[in-house]
């Protein structure tokens, strides 16, 4: 796999609204992807790129010396690929050089998919947020991971 990743653009918000529609029940919408990239001193945003194709996106926020994963997605047909797995390390390795200490995200109970990746990154789950998905009244587990733990390599799946 040839991906190269580099910071998400206004330009790039059409293929993101691809990724959005197709891999989640509740898609952010062009102004929620403008806003969060317009907010680049707390915001990273990085788009995986092959051939000229975005084939997956990562966006996080940086709160105090903690990191929460706000999306990370793989582009439709490209699940499974490596995609998201090379996103998550990029994002944790930044966060870690930048000297934060411990990473967040939620999860929809039902993604076991993604709650795996997580897990190989040194994710555990800490609780639920009942119906944090308004539209599907879906739970979501909440995980949390200390960075300097992150140092071993996940296994690829």
């Amino acid at each position: 796999m040839s991906l190269v990743l580099r910071a998400a653009e206004r330009r790039d918000v059409p293929e993101l609204l691809v990724i959005e529609q197709s891999q989640f029940p509740e898609p952010w919408s062009r102004g929620m992807l403008l806003d969060e990239l317009s907010q680049v001193a707390t915001r990273r945003y990085v788009v995986a790129v092959e051939e000229g194709r975005i084939v997956g996106y990562c966006g996080v926020m940086t709160v105090v010396d903690e990191l929460h994963v706000n999306t990370i997605a793989a582009a439709p047909g490209e699940e499974g690929r490596g995609v998201a797995t090379r996103l998550l390390a990029d994002a944790l390795d930044d966060a870690a050089a930048r000297g934060l200490v411990r990473a967040t995200l939620e999860v929809a109970v039902s993604n076991v998919r993604a709650q795996a990746l997580y897990q190989r990154f040194g994710f555990a789950p800490v609780g639920v947020r009942k119906n944090y998905y308004a539209r599907t009244r879906e739970d979501a587990l909440v995980m949390w991971a200390d960075l300097p733990a992150r140092r071993v390599e996940p296994r690829e799946s």
